[in-house]
């Protein structure tokens, strides 16, 4: 009799990370300041208080190595953390190849993603500081379910605007925000001054996280009880997140397995970080020498076609100037399915890695991405978000080349969430009407060099 395989490398609760990551201590080179628009100077403290309370201020900012990750935190974390270590036997061989794949599957969650790693603290943090309510963003609909969630486990209110071709395609993620006591608004909308200025210009708009973060923020700005809350790009937002990738170190160092190759998808930011920064910390420290890459949508390809330069987070310019990859503040990408990667910049931290060529990057069409989502749900038995089919797609085609080349690498990819609520996208896929979008090198210089025309001047 055969011995059985082992799918699931597991922790217990007791073996669960008390610690969030701060990879600004270990970076090579420090990234740039994020400037202040009026003063071009960099910003401080005061200029973040009316929309975040001190505490994630100071994890912003800090350059400790570790943040120590708040008891009452850690017990509402439990209700799904540790999450699972998948080894994909029956993804290899259906593929025919060598290499060892394997998945960290943070869709066990109660949002479903990765994104209450983030959300569950900044609730914390808000409620201890007397924050009556919550603002954001969410494009998929992940981040809002996560942080409605989040508010809901420390009483405080929670109000979403969604980008309006996902709250149009994903009906079910507003119900189920909604469900956990949020109230969740199209975006653009007519409820702030900046929807109705987007309306104005196209009644029709499909909107862009972009925008929905300008709504957000006016909303919040404009009363001292409410603050705002960000799903990804911001360090504070990565160094939360890291709880996956210390929690896989651990994993993988119980079946004795060292990594090759690590794979992610890329949006803002949040679910890559969150599983390489703690692995580029070891490769730094010399104990391992993995590659890191990156993958993104070819409909909005911040690191791939974008360029690196200092530009507003949001659509009508209500934030600060951060150094990053980006196409544009105005940028609006096609709807594509993947509506967590619909984001015209990347993290400042993420974008400073790249251009120091300590990680690599790639974009893919969606019917790939589809493509190795199927083949993924018929042979793992999970049907991934749209989102993480960006890394299955570079999962699946560097595990083919494992087998012309017989190299036997050991590829880690990081499986953000499911995709059970995305299933009319699926459905697109599978009755042929999905649509690859791209962008010609030129079109998008053009547009951002227009959109950066546009900021203040700096010193």
């Amino acid at each position: 009799m055969s011995k059985p395989l082992q799918h699931k490398v597991l922790l217990d609760e007791s073996e669960m990370p008390t610690r969030w990551y701060n990879v600004l201590h270990d970076l090579p080179t420090p990234p740039p300041p994020v400037l202040h628009p009026g003063t071009g100077q960099p910003v401080g403290p005061d200029d973040l208080a009316p929309l975040f309370p001190m505490d994630l201020i100071l994890q912003e900012v800090a350059t400790d190595q570790y943040v120590d990750i708040p008891g009452d935190v850690l017990d509402v974390y439990r209700l799904w953390r540790p999450s699972p270590l998948y080894r994909a036997h029956r993804l290899e061989k259906a593929l025919g190849t060598p290499a060892r794949i394997y998945y960290k599957y943070e869709g066990v969650s109660p949002a479903g993603s990765h994104k209450p790693n983030t959300a569950v603290p900044q609730a914390y943090y808000n409620a201890k500081a007397g924050i009556k309510k919550l603002t954001t963003e969410t494009g998929a609909g992940q981040w809002g379910t996560a942080l409605a969630f989040a508010c809901a486990q420390y009483d405080l209110e929670c109000e979403v605007w969604q980008v309006r071709a996902s709250y149009d395609q994903k009906p079910y993620r507003r119900m189920m925000i909604e469900t956990f006591g949020g109230i969740v608004h199209p975006s653009p909308s007519d409820l702030t001054e900046a929807g109705r200025t987007i309306l104005a210009k196209d009644p029709d708009s499909t909107g862009s996280l972009g925008i929905a973060i300008s709504e957000a923020v006016e909303v919040a700005a404009q009363d001292p009880t409410v603050n705002y809350a960000l799903g990804s790009v911001l360090n504070h937002v990565l160094m939360h997140q890291t709880i996956i990738g210390e929690e896989t170190l651990l994993q993988l160092a119980k079946i004795g397995e060292s990594v090759d190759l690590l794979v992610g998808c890329t949006g803002g930011g949040s679910n890559f970080a969150g599983l390489m920064f703690p692995f580029l910390r070891e490769k730094w420290a010399g104990g391992m020498a993995p590659a890191v890459r990156a993958v993104e949508p070819a409909a909005c390809p911040s690191l791939t076609q974008g360029t690196y330069a200092y530009d507003f987070g949001d659509t009508i310019g209500m934030t600060p100037l951060m150094k990053m990859h980006t196409l544009g503040h105005d940028f609006v990408p096609d709807p594509i399915h993947a509506g967590g990667l619909r984001y015209h910049g990347m993290s400042p931290l993420i974008s400073h890695l790249y251009e120091e060529k300590e990680i690599e990057a790639v974009a893919k069409p969606q019917s790939e991405c589809f493509a190795a989502g199927v083949l993924f749900a018929r042979t793992e038995g999970i049907v991934p978000a749209p989102e993480p089919t960006h890394a299955l797609a570079v999962t699946v085609e560097e595990a083919l080349r494992c087998k012309e080349s017989g190299e036997e690498r050991v590829i880690l990819t990081a499986l953000c969430g499911h995709g059970h609520l995305d299933l009319p996208a699926y459905d697109a896929y599978l009755s042929g009407a999905i649509v690859d979008h791209g962008w010609d090198d030129a079109d998008l210089q053009a547009a951002v060099h227009d959109a950066l025309e546009k900021l203040p001047a700096l010193a």
